[in-house]
């Protein structure tokens, strides 16, 4: 089985359909730059520039072609008349949808697993196909992209036996992990939000000063009970007033 190599449209996908910030774009870009063809295919990989306007064109194809987050359609993915590269045409959306999870992985290198239901994922994708022949679809997307399949258990679990309608663990191979960065990416984005952040509180203190801190108040704290008078002490008699108080009758006068 050969493996699967991610192009601009995936890396483009991913950062749609996991909505990650603008800022960060370049961030995630640079990373997977950095693994090489170990996950991108070769003609990316030589300049940098280039691999970054190839993503961005494919953010506009898929903006315009309706593809803008978690809640999107998986076919939008894919213009009319794509041809699906591992899978069989009819399962072209799951191919599409895997490639998805395991970009996640990668770029999430404390995450262990994912849990999936496939069988839930055919209806979810709208595939209309033969069981057989997506079940067999889910064994070929599986090995192409290097992911191992687990029961919730932990334990190794064969997709070729068929798809069994519970939870079960997908993960990045041993083999596979090993030569990813041993780098923890998400930590490094953390710390280059921080330096964000303080770049643009920098620039707000340049354009609007430093705000003055808010001064105490010297007031001294009111005692309770000094200057309170209940409430029959401060009102006049209820017959002086000119209207009957409630379930009182009214004197002669």
């Amino acid at each position: 089985m050969r493996k699967y190599i991610y192009n601009s449209r995936d890396v483009a996908a991913y950062f749609k359909y996991f909505s990650v910030p603008s800022y960060l774009e370049v961030s995630y870009m640079q990373y997977i730059f950095n693994l090489g063809n170990k996950v991108l295919a070769e003609p990316l990989t030589r300049d940098f520039e280039y691999f970054k306007k190839e993503v961005y064109r494919e953010l506009y194809f898929l903006w315009a072609n309706g593809f803008e987050n978690e809640k999107a359609d998986i076919s939008k993915m894919t213009s009319e008349g794509d041809l699906s590269l591992i899978c069989d045409q009819e399962c072209i959306c799951l191919e599409s949808y895997m490639k998805l999870i395991c970009l996640h992985l990668i770029f999430s290198g404390n995450l262990p697993y994912i849990t999936l239901n496939f069988t839930g994922l055919m209806t979810q994708l709208g595939i209309k196909c033969g069981v057989e022949l997506y079940e067999a679809n889910c064994k070929i997307i599986c090995d192409s992209l290097q992911l191992e399949v687990r029961d919730t258990f932990g334990k190794p679990f064969d997709l070729a036996l068929g798809v069994p309608d519970e939870l079960l663990r997908v993960s990045l191979s041993a083999e596979f992990k090993e030569g990813l960065d041993s780098r923890n990416f998400k930590e490094t984005l953390r710390s280059e939000q921080m330096n964000w952040l303080k770049d643009l509180k920098d620039k707000s203190f340049k354009l609007f000063g430093s705000i003055p801190a808010r001064k105490k108040s010297t007031n001294k704290p009111r005692q309770n009970g000094a200057s309170r008078k209940s409430y029959r002490e401060t009102g006049y008699p209820a017959a002086q007033k000119s209207v009957q108080p409630k379930g009182m009758p009214k004197q002669e006068r």
